[in-house]
This record gives structure tokens, C-alpha cells and sequence, in this order.
């Protein structure tokens, strides 16, 4: 296939938010965006990052399923020859907001439930579900305590929280611990009334661990992306001094959050995949998918080369690696 010498955001994956991308292991990439409403969720397949072919839906609700509206943030998981979908959904037992999992054989599916109601429920509404398989074999889920129902002094916060998963990817061991709460000076933005820390995405390098998150209301201007680090994946975390990593810087770009995390078509370059607002000046649902360049200094701390609107490089592929 012909190379593109470069990509330019937004990318052609529209209409959308929350973007997921899984480079799986026929090497090809699928983004799971939060995509179709109340309907389920759709997905895109690129070979590049760059150029990309919508699936259409990968996963659709039925008269059976526990979920009946606010299908958000999917996330998927190969392990073991299987596709483990994570996502958002609101229950109709209890009309708040869960965690469901479905599986696939393939990357593009279709994605069945594995239970008739929520992967788990600790009491109260869960929204945006991370896993993270570590190096030694065990599994971890992290989640945001959704502020709709978690009022702390008066406030509607959002807390990130984690717990570790079983082997068979579908249950979890044990309550599950919080790990991030908004606390920063640039995670009060939205505030006094309603705090974010949400959009969490693992994962591991030289030994640390890594969350990243989202915070401020996805819906404006403010919406940015944070990280911690610990020594073990259920923490203590310790919030970067130099956050948010990615945020508006203008008025031409707006609410870059809610992010994930994948590698070049060679596995030499880290990008951040992340969605903006289409109409800047008007910022709600309406969004797009983007991807920059992710580095780490010496001392392990990220470097996010965006957000971008001019051309880049493209991702290498084993041509001439690039930056």
C-alpha cells in the first residue's frame, strides 16, 4: 500500500467521542468510540492510523439486554483467541449508569453480552471502564465513580477507582479501592459544583505504572488530560506536577480528552488517540477523533507533541522511523 507522507486532525472518524483504539494481532487498528447513542456502538479499521474504514456496528442492543440507553467509552480487549468488550450502559433495574462486558470472535464481531445485567455493581454508577493486563498475568479494571450519584461535601465529583480482575476477564476480585480524585488546580475549572477525574487509561513502562484520565466537563473547553504514576496498579498514585499533558490551547481546538494510548505500525512511536470538539465555539457532544505523537523524558514524565492541526508526519512503519 501506498504510504502517506503525512495525516493532518481531525481524522475522518466523526460524530463521535471517547475513541479507543486496539492495534490487534491481524496488525490492522480498530477505534471503539462512544458512536451510536441509544443504539450500541459501531467501529473504524485503519492499517496506518490514518486512513480509516467504518465496520458499521460491532455491538447493538436487544430486547434482552440490561442496558437501555447511554452506551458510552467501549473499550476492547484480545485475550486468548477472544474479543472482551468494555462498556457504559444505563441499567434498567436500577436506572444507573454500569459496566458490561461483551465478547466477540473477532475484532469487528458482533459483540454479545455475557451476563443479563452489569459486570459488577459496588452501589453506585460506574461509567468508563480500562483494563490493563500486566506483564505477571493479572488483570486490573479501572472505572470512574460517576458524579451523578458520588456527592462528596456538597459536590458531584467523578473518582477514578481500580480492582483487579479474575482470569476470566468477566469478574472481579474483591471491592473496588479510589485511586484519583479532582484535586489539581486545573481540574477545578468546571467547578465549584460538578468535578471530573474520568476517561481512565492504563498501562505500564520500566516498571512504573501509568493512569491517565480526563478531567473538567467533556463538554467545554476544558476538558484536558492528566496522568499519575505508581509503583503497584492499584496505587498510591502520584499526580504529574506538570498536568494536564494535553489541553485547548486556544480557541481553534476544544475539550482534547478522554484519551488512549497505541504504537506505529512498527511499534517504534507512542500516540495518543483523543477526541475535540467539531465546533470549537460550540463544544458539546459533537466530536472527532485525533492523534498526536507521545514521548517520555528521561526522568519517565509524558510529553504530548499536540493537540496538532497542521500536517505530521506519519506514523512509521518501518520505512524511516520519524521524531
Amino acid at each position: 500500500m501506498e504510504q502517506t507522507a503525512t495525516y493532518q486532525n481531525p481524522l475522518p472518524v466523526r460524530n463521535i467521542g471517547d475513541p479507543f483504539v486496539l492495534k490487534a494481532s491481524d496488525g490492522k487498528y480498530y477505534c471503539y468510540p462512544t458512536s451510536a447513542g441509544n443504539r450500541g456502538f459501531k467501529a473504524w479499521s485503519s492499517h496506518d492510523l490514518i486512513h480509516w474504514r467504518e465496520e458499521g456496528f460491532v455491538y447493538e442492543k436487544t430486547e434482552n439486554s440490561w442496558g437501555f440507553k447511554q452506551f458510552w467509552a467501549p473499550e476492547v480487549v484480545e485475550f486468548k483467541g477472544k474479543f472482551y468488550m468494555y462498556y457504559t450502559a444505563r441499567w434498567k433495574e436500577k436506572d444507573s449508569l454500569r459496566i458490561g462486558v461483551a465478547v466477540a470472535d473477532r475484532p469487528t464481531g458482533p459483540f454479545v453480552d455475557l451476563f443479563d445485567r452489569p459486570m459488577f455493581d459496588f452501589g453506585y454508577a460506574a461509567i468508563d471502564a480500562n483494563v490493563l493486563i500486566d506483564d505477571d498475568g493479572r488483570k486490573y479494571l479501572y472505572f470512574s465513580r460517576d458524579c451523578s450519584e458520588n456527592i462528596v461535601d456538597g459536590r458531584h465529583e467523578s473518582h477514578i477507582c481500580g480492582v483487579e480482575l479474575n482470569d476470566d476477564m468477566i469478574s472481579v476480585k474483591g471491592d473496588a479501592v479510589t485511586l484519583l480524585k479532582p484535586d489539581q488546580q486545573w481540574e477545578l475549572r468546571s467547578g465549584p459544583e460538578w468535578l471530573w477525574n474520568e476517561g481512565p487509561f492504563a498501562f505500564r513502562r520500566n516498571g512504573v505504572y501509568y493512569l491517565m484520565y480526563s478531567a473538567n466537563f467533556y463538554a467545554k473547553k476544558h476538558y484536558a488530560v492528566g496522568y499519575a504514576v505508581a509503583d503497584h496498579p492499584l496505587g498510591p498514585f502520584r499526580k504529574a506536577e506538570h498536568n494536564p499533558i494535553l489541553q485547548s490551547p486556544g480557541d481553534h481546538i476544544s475539550g482534547p480528552g478522554h484519551n488512549s494510548v497505541t504504537v506505529s505500525p512498527d511499534g517504534s512511536e507512542w500516540f495518543i488517540v483523543y477526541h475535540t470538539h467539531v465546533d470549537p465555539a460550540a463544544g458539546g457532544g459533537n466530536r472527532q477523533m485525533c492523534i498526536d505523537r507521545m514521548s517520555f523524558r528521561d526522568d519517565g514524565s509524558i510529553v504530548v507533541h499536540g493537540p496538532t492541526v497542521t500536517p505530521q508526519p506519519a506514523p512509521s512503519s518501518g520505512r524511516n522511523p520519524s521524531g
